[in-house]
């Protein structure tokens, strides 16, 4: 059986996926037919049901819960590796409201996290996220929620930090941030559902005991970053959770999806949302 597996170049997933995608690993009989996209790109692609699992924000997830299920593996949670609210001039957070922000897609968690936190901004324009610095030297925008590895080069090109809001969410909850999940459509029986997030742990357990082996797949699509930047990207996202959401890993994605119901910026949702290893 052949499945349509879509994620992005960032190096945390293709640090994960590469001895799944690759044939490193025993994939006990499935093959994946992959492509790479920006994470946007891929949340569009799940709202039309393109992909048999995909890797999917937790923003744009609420909108596909009907269609895909939470798989246990390969999700991207942890502390301290949340957005960062970056301007080129000092910006009060009490002054955002008027603020022209850019923000990396509408239904990126980032965006869904200075909804909650500041529901009073009205002025954003969406931007591939690699643009959004440039955007903001160029005056195009008065603030930023910056992603992946701009996280890491920001202040090289003198812009500063309003909010970190992986922070605003760990004072908020305590609980790790959920940023990227990997969701399989529920039209795959339940049996192969089970046997791709086995597969996907077993990719991510030979990433970190062989990290060798992924390098030259994750070093040709890490947008010419140094591998420094790129180390720490794949540390800063990659870690237990990744490997397993376990009951804190759900939890955090739970609590998140219910602070958002309750300020009203998400749909509703089926209860039913993860795929559990039995």
């Amino acid at each position: 059986m052949k499945l349509k597996i879509g994620f992005s170049p960032c190096p945390n997933d293709t640090f994960i996926f590469d001895a799944m995608v690759h044939g490193r690993i025993d994939t006990e009989g499935l093959e994946f037919d992959y492509f790479l996209a920006d994470v946007e790109d891929l949340n569009r692609k799940a709202f039309a049901g393109e992909v048999d699992i995909t890797k999917i924000s937790c923003h744009a997830y609420t909108y596909v819960a009907g269609d895909y299920l939470i798989m246990d593996s390969g999700s991207a949670l942890g502390y301290g590796n949340g957005p960062l609210l970056i301007s080129k001039n000092y910006i009060d957070p009490s002054e955002l409201s008027k603020a022209r922000i850019a923000i990396p897609g509408k239904y990126t968690t980032a965006n869904l996290l200075l909804s909650i936190a500041w529901p009073e901004v009205g002025s954003k324009t969406e931007y591939l996220f690699s643009e959004i610095e440039e955007a903001l030297l160029k005056d195009k925008a008065d603030a930023g929620l910056i992603i992946h590895e701009t996280r890491f080069t920001y202040h090289t090109k003198g812009l500063r930090m309003i909010a970190d809001m992986g922070k605003y969410w760990e004072d908020l909850t305590g609980l790790p941030i959920p940023l990227g999940l990997i969701g399989i459509n529920r039209r795959i029986p339940s049996e192969i559902a089970l046997r791709v997030n086995r597969i996907l742990r077993k990719s991510i357990e030979y990433a970190f005991e062989d990290s060798s082996a992924s390098y030259d797949f994750v070093a040709s699509n890490a947008r010419e970053m140094d591998s420094k930047v790129m180390n720490n990207h794949i540390k800063l996202f990659v870690n237990e959770y990744s490997i397993q959401l376990g009951h804190n890993g759900r939890e955090a994605i739970n609590t998140l999806f219910r602070i958002a119901r309750e300020k009203g910026v998400i749909p509703n949702m089926p209860e039913n949302i993860f795929l559990v290893p039995s």
